[in-house]
């Protein structure tokens, strides 16, 4: 088996037998990543000489018996994460020069554990966008079919997994931007609880949305990852001081017994029909591991897409307002302060994060505050008590992922509302601050990806990981691999 095609669980154990050292596994992946990228584009930053070096301390780190799992484990990030000393980007021309002096927690984790940073990943600008179309270092590209988008935001993350860059990835989620890209690349992503993770050094999107988490070939890996992150950071106000399961251990109890409901508003006219026929397959899977149905209901799932683009837009109008050429990232050349602020903004920020701004910057004004922002925020604990209502009944909720399969570049970038309504099936979990997983679950008719989400009660990562993990075992989807 080729180094690159391993998971994080295959690797540990031929660098703990000495089979192979953690500098081979990364210089594979390095010669891998140069292979591939031409076509693909999933990294905005390689990092070789870093990489190797951070390999030679994982070998002898393994030479003196403390090999964790993630131990010389090569892996790449989202380039929303800070890395110290690593150009971080955001995926937006204003931040082209930007050097952190110091890294995200949730990267710190993962390094402290021995993992290998092989660089940082293309994404949609600022995590704006469903598609990684709107990055300003090029698209992405599915590696299961090049003319298709790999979803997004979290896009470079995906495709460098299904493209076999990176053993392992990290991506945040703010309306679906791990799970929706997991989906259209035929890997596992899951969007743990908010607060599950630290936020501390992920440059903010929306602040009461965004969550990391990891993008992983199977759910035991996905397991792995999980338990390194999790956990309570002081650094981080909304970091949730809760204890952290060993998730990897209670992966094989199975699914008997275990109370699956379907929301009938995720089951709609206009889903797809590959996708339709990917949910039927999957739910009578689980039938026949003994898992029971339930159908439920959450009423103002309409709501959502709205309240998502209201919350979301007025966290961001806020949070990108440090941008303004003064202490960090791209300056313009201009005359006196009020030209400098608008040059550089102007000239560093791309479309689409002009038009979320603005959208934000709208909710928040005088005069439209009640009627867009506070209504948004009221319709939001609606949603959040949808959940809660219906969790009263059912383990998880089963649904689709996305309406369809990886849609064609070009194909809705003209079209805001068409594209934001992709994310249809992923938002409302986000509103209601709980956690969700997609996993391979089938191919449409012209052999793109399709993902199942599993959503889950508040903390309840347990639960859908070993959902997840019955459902894996007794299919192959998992084990199919892009031809890239």
């Amino acid at each position: 088996m080729n180094i690159f095609d391993m998971t994080i669980h295959e690797l540990h154990t031929a660098l703990k037998g000495k089979q192979v050292s953690s500098v081979e596994a990364t210089a594979a992946m390095l010669q891998r990543i140069e292979s591939v990228e031409p076509q693909v584009g999933s990294f905005i930053t390689v990092t070789p000489e870093n990489a190797l070096a951070a390999a030679r301390a994982a070998d002898q780190q393994i030479a003196r018996g403390e090999c964790h799992l993630l131990t010389g484990i090569p892996m790449a990030v989202k380039d929303i994460f800070l890395t110290e000393g690593v150009l971080t980007t955001c995926g937006s021309r204003i931040l082209n020069n930007f050097i952190p002096p110091y890294s995200a927690a949730s990267w710190e984790k993962l390094q402290d554990r021995g993992a290998v940073l092989l660089g940082k990943l293309n994404q949609d600008e600022f995590a704006m966008g469903s598609s990684n179309e709107s990055s300003a270092y090029g698209t992405t590209r599915n590696p299961w079919n090049l003319a298709h988008i790999p979803g997004g935001s979290s896009g470079g993350s995906a495709a460098a997994v299904a493209a076999r860059q990176a053993i392992a990835t990290l991506g945040t989620d703010t309306g679906g931007s791990i799970r929706q890209p997991a989906s259209h690349c035929g890997c596992v992503g899951l969007k743990p609880t908010y607060g599950r993770v630290s936020r501390y050094g992920v440059i903010a999107y929306a602040s009461s949305l965004d969550q990391v988490g990891p993008l992983t070939r199977d759910v035991s890996d996905c397991a792995v990852m999980l338990e390194a992150i999790a956990g309570h950071d002081p650094k981080d106000s909304t970091s949730v001081d809760t204890p952290v399961p060993n998730y990897s251990a209670n992966l094989k109890s199975g699914v008997k017994g275990l109370k699956i409901g379907l929301p009938k508003e995720y089951f709609i006219d206009g889903l797809d029909t590959d996708v339709q026929m990917a949910m039927d397959a999957a739910i009578e899977t689980y039938r026949r591991l003994g898992a029971e149905f339930v159908d439920i209901s959450l009423p103002h799932t309409d709501y959502a897409v709205a309240t998502y683009y209201l919350i979301a837009t007025a966290e961001a109008s806020s949070n990108l307002a440090r941008y303004d050429g003064v202490r960090f990232g791209h300056r313009a050349e201009a005359d006196g302060l009020l030209d400098m602020y608008t040059k550089s903004r102007s000239e560093g920020f791309g479309v689409e994060v002009k038009r979320r701004i603005m959208l934000g910057t709208y909710a928040l004004s005088s005069g439209y505050y009640d009627a867009y922002y506070v209504k948004a925020q009221k319709v939001r604990t609606l949603i959040m008590n949808d959940f809660i209502s219906a969790f009263a009944d059912v383990d998880v909720m089963l649904t689709p992922v996305a309406p369809t399969p990886a849609f064609k570049i070009g194909e809705k970038i003209n079209d805001p509302l068409q594209m934001y309504l992709s994310d249809i099936f992923t938002i409302p979990v986000n509103l209601a601050g709980t956690c969700a997983m997609s996993l391979p679950a089938g191919f449409s008719a012209s052999g793109l990806p399709i993902g199942l989400q599993l959503i889950g009660k508040p903390f309840g990562e347990e639960t859908i990981l070993r959902a997840g993990y019955a459902f894996e075992q007794a299919t192959e989807w998992h084990t199919r691999k892009a031809t890239i």
